[in-house]
């Protein structure tokens, strides 16, 4: 008996969906708005990324080349604290 009476429930559910979907009565769903991607910007932009990745990796070359050719020089910046300890003196 149990089972009868949620079959009837269960078929007079598919029936209201049904009568919904013959009237187009669509007004328990949200209209779906969505914006169109600019495939030409996005390309653009990542043209700009990667122009900018390349430079950036050019500079690390340079150093990398300095690095094993022994050319580089490193100085080392005075701190306060060396300032302070060299007029102590």
């Amino acid at each position: 008996m149990k089972t009868n009476k949620l079959l009837a429930v269960i078929i007079a559910l598919q029936g209201l969906m049904l009568i919904g979907q013959w009237t187009g009565n669509t007004s328990y769903l949200p209209q779906a708005h969505a914006a169109v991607p600019d495939p030409g910007a996005r390309q653009v932009e990542m043209v700009d990324t990667l122009k900018s990745i390349d430079s950036k990796l050019d500079k690390l070359d340079a150093i990398a080349s300095m690095l094993q050719s022994g050319e580089l020089q490193v100085r080392v910046a005075k701190t306060e604290e060396t300032k302070g300890a060299t007029r102590a003196k």
